[in-house]
């Protein structure tokens, strides 16, 4: 496969966004297909060997005296482009003209209404239309297939290939972090986290994951902040989306280190704690009477019917989609809504914790001693009101007897569980499997990595049995991440979703356990849980300069090999808990299984 890449230099005004001129770097590749395949007279079938979002260009060498037909998918029917290929996966047919001898054909596509109405993000008008595709299948050609080049035409947001890196002794695991990788590369397509092409909007939890996945992969950061401006005028109506405005902006302050831009979104960030909403113990309800338009309207809200509303995870049971879902409760595990709601005060919590931090940061000494103080006052309410000690798990909301997947792993992923309550909730979160969405898995990692189940959240990474896995989206030859785990979960999914790209941020963040420990990456915790891997080599970008890492297990002898750039110092936590210190350069350490 030949690649040839393009550089789009573009000004564009986000004039309802950020108010001043932004300069953006997009990009775009010519590619080559990597199979043509002869599929009857004048047919071919060609498989570019991964989908982006792009169309097709044409230079015919001899004249082709009549129209082309064109079929571009993102799912292939045997050596066919699936023409129907359900929910959101993409497909569309065109007639085009490749014109004379030498002459350069770029096909017109169709835009489609609900991904290019006034809500969804607008493509600069120098961007031809865009259709996310892997496969091109061609009919009546009437010269020689070796007489016509046809390119995949690949447009994407400025992306360093060579910026990380990843490999292990997992084969399975290394091609879903490259399945990851290329996700979080060829939907940077409008310069905004975006949840798809089905809508092509930014929501607060889908842009959560493509951050943490993105900044685990590049140090292009400005999509990070010009899709974080956004929320703020454009939030969307899930309580649990909002309470995802903290953590964007924190985690994008400790990979950037911009202090200027926190200080100057702090006031809207506390309002979008949700903390108005807190009652005397702490608990907040998206039923509060203090939730009212003047609040709406302070979170961003333009539209006074606009309402919060509890997700938990998504889609949620049958009764609120009308769609015939797989399970009737979709991916909520059967959650119990309720009032007080476990997953939203989990959330709650974290922002306060959050909060605290951020003002201890900007030296807001009184704001940091409150936030840390309800973060413990929720912290205990939810772990006295919302843990049920006779199961030893927690309930899905004050009221409620019903105990789910997500009511027990947003506690483990927020840190909220007393190690004396550890045992019991991870054995149910464990008994429960991969009972949530492709976003929930998110969490539901974090939470096992958090409480040292390594071993059990790389088998669920790397499973292979069923449907809900990585692996079902690689068996059916997708080269992105999907919206849901499969169709019958969400049957409007899409194939070219980023929220399905924790493994990415994971592996990073939490397998090696590579996280900035100070602002800007001056200093770095290592905390590894490479659990039945022997080898691993893994390259991390930020600011500073990329950290370089290697493992390998001999006997029972375990080396890591570190590489800190120059102005990086760190700490490498051992596994009986000591830490050592981490020097600018080359570090060994050594530890015995």
């Amino acid at each position: 496969m030949r690649e040839i890449k393009f550089h789009i230099h573009l000004f564009f005004i986000l004039m309802t966004l950020l108010n001043f001129c932004s300069y953006a770097q997009f990009q775009y590749q010519l590619i080559e297909p990597e199979t043509t395949i002869k599929i009857g007279k004048g047919n071919y079938f060609l498989d570019f060997g991964k989908a982006y979002f792009g169309t097709i260009h044409i230079i015919a060498k001899k004249n082709q005296n009549d129209s082309l037909i064109i079929h571009l998918g993102e799912k292939s029917n045997g050596i066919h482009v699936d023409k129907s290929p359900g929910g959101t996966i993409r497909y569309q047919r065109v007639k085009v003209d490749p014109g004379i001898k030498d002459e350069i054909t770029t096909i017109q596509l169709e835009p489609d209404q609900r991904n290019t109405n006034p809500r969804a993000i607008a493509l600069p008008d120098s961007f031809d239309v865009l259709l996310p595709f892997r496969y091109c299948e061609i009919e009546n050609l009437k010269i020689p297939i070796s007489k016509i080049q046809i390119y995949q035409k690949a447009y994407h947001y400025e992306f360093n290939d060579n910026a990380s890196y990843f490999s292990s002794s997992d084969t399975l695991l290394n091609e879903i972090w490259k399945l990851c990788k290329h996700t979080i590369k060829a939907t940077s397509f409008t310069g905004y986290y975006i949840d798809g092409d089905r809508e092509r909007i930014p929501y607060e939890a889908d842009a959560y994951i493509n951050q943490l996945s993105h900044f685990a992969l590049d140090t292009v950061y400005s999509m990070a902040r010009r899709t974080n401006a956004y929320f703020f005028n454009h939030p969307t109506w899930p309580t649990e989306w909002i309470l995802h405005q903290v953590l964007l902006n924190y985690h994008e302050y400790m990979y950037t280190g911009n202090k200027r831009i926190l200080r100057a979104n702090y006031e809207k960030l506390k309002i979008r704690t949700l903390s108005d909403l807190a009652r005397e113990d702490g608990l907040i309800s998206s039923e509060s009477r203090n939730l009212d338009s003047t609040l709406m309207k302070n979170i961003g809200f333009k539209d006074e019917r606009e309402q919060l509303q509890d997700i938990v995870d998504w889609p949620p049971a049958q009764k609120d989609t009308g769609w015939q879902l797989a399970t009737e409760e979709g991916e909520r595990d059967g959650y119990d809504m309720k009032a007080i709601n476990t997953v939203v005060n989990c959330f709650y919590y974290q922002n306060l914790k959050l909060m605290a931090s951020i003002a201890s940061e900007l030296g807001y000494d009184k704001d940091n001693q409150f936030y840390t103080k309800e973060a413990q006052r929720v912290k205990n309410t939810i772990n006295t009101k919302l843990f049920d000690s006779t199961k030893g798990v927690y309930i899905d909301g004050e009221g409620s007897n019903h105990s789910s997947l997500h009511a027990n792993m947003f506690p483990l992923a927020f840190e909220i569980v007393p190690e004396e309550l550890s045992k019991s909730v991870i054995e149910f979160v464990k008994s429960r499997g991969m009972a949530c969405s492709v976003y929930g898995a998110q969490y539901l990692l974090e939470g096992l990595f958090h409480y040292n189940e390594p071993k059990y959240a790389l088998d669920l990474i790397t499973n292979t049995e069923g449907d809900r896995n990585w692996w079902n989206m690689i068996r059916n030859k997708s080269s992105m991440t999907w919206e849901a785990w499969d169709i019958k979960f969400k049957p409007n999914l899409d194939w070219n979703h980023a929220w399905g790209t924790a493994p990415a941020n994971i592996i990073s963040r939490n397998l090696w356990g590579i996280r900035p420990e100070t602002p800007e990456y001056k200093q770095v915790i290592i905390k590894p849980q490479l659990s039945s891997l022997n080898l691993s080599k893994i390259k991390v970008p930020t600011k500073l300069g990329v950290i370089q890492c290697s493992y390998k297990a001999i006997g029972q002898t375990q080396i890591y090999e570190i590489e800190l750039p120059e102005t990086m110092i760190g700490v490498f936590h051992k596994k009986d808990g000591s830490i050592q210190k981490l020097n600018q350069g080359k570090n060994t350490i050594r530890e015995i299984l």
